[in-house]
């Protein structure tokens, strides 16, 4: 995991979201992206808009779209400055998450911030970008800054999302001085075949050489989230990792009631993939 790519909501300061991701590149000896994506004229344009209204629009995006350029080497400097071994800015016209989606194709994980100050930032909104990437997300709170990986934790639960989530942060992990599992009730994702033996996580765990501590969960599906945000809190976890558990794929924002806890409320960093 050596691409980091960072969702950026200003182009003169950067911190949050964008502080805790060049703190990861460092760490990782990897590359950072500042992505900061601004609306397409089209998409704020009235629909029967005075000629001059509608020029001024123009005028208005081609003004932040040069802003923002501009920002490129400012940013660079910055990164450089926080540790990072190489870093880029890119700027874009769309709507996020089909712009970070398509930027992700060359990175390997995606930071964003949730921040209810930011229409990208809201929980619904990480959540129709964590659904849509297509590479595995960090949501961080709005105060994160560092990105230690004293300690990371695991949830699992036996399914498809909390096998990917797991197998995709394994170059985090193997960082990790402490890995934590936190064991939920059992859901078969597999249900329609029967696999002999069953896949054992510990198993797949010591296979890659890391040795984790396993503690049981235990609550009803309403109190999942936060039962699994208070254990993380007692592991003492920098991170937490779990899958996007979502109840339909039609949809941006139908997330199963731990997932969408968790976007809405963990006072820390969680990786997460659908």
């Amino acid at each position: 995991m050596r691409d980091v790519l960072v969702h950026a909501n200003q182009i003169h300061a950067w911190k949050g979201a964008v502080d805790y991701a060049a703190d990861l590149a460092a760490r990782l000896d990897g590359s950072l992206t500042g992505a900061y994506i601004y609306p397409s004229p089209m998409v704020i344009m009235p629909p029967f808009g005075a000629p001059d209204l509608v020029a001024e629009i123009r005028e208005n995006t081609r003004a932040i779209e040069e802003a923002a350029r501009l920002s490129g080497p400012s940013f660079v400097a910055w990164a450089k400055t926080a540790g990072v071994r190489e870093a880029a800015w890119q700027v874009a016209e769309g709507r996020v998450p089909e712009t970070l989606a398509r930027m992700g194709d060359w990175n390997d994980v995606l930071v964003i911030e949730r921040n209810t100050d930011d229409p990208w930032g809201t929980p619904a909104s990480v959540g129709s970008i964590v659904l849509g990437a297509g590479i595995p997300c960090i949501v961080t709170p709005p105060d994160a800054r560092l990105a230690p990986l004293g300690c990371i934790a695991l949830a699992w639960n036996g399914t498809a999302e909390s096998i990917r989530a797991i197998h995709a942060a394994l170059p985090l992990i193997r960082h990790a001085a402490r890995v934590v599992l936190l064991r939920g009730t059992m859901r078969d994702s597999f249900d329609e075949i029967e696999w002999i033996p069953r896949f054992d996580i510990g198993v797949y765990l010591a296979r890659h050489d890391i040795a984790a501590e396993s503690r049981a969960i235990v609550a009803t599906a309403d109190h999942a989230g936060d039962a699994l945000l208070d254990a993380a809190a007692d592991a003492g976890a920098d991170l937490l990792v779990m899958g996007a558990y979502g109840r339909s794929r039609f949809s941006e924002w139908i997330f199963g009631g731990a997932t969408r806890r968790v976007l809405e409320a963990a006072p820390i960093p969680v990786f997460m993939r659908k």
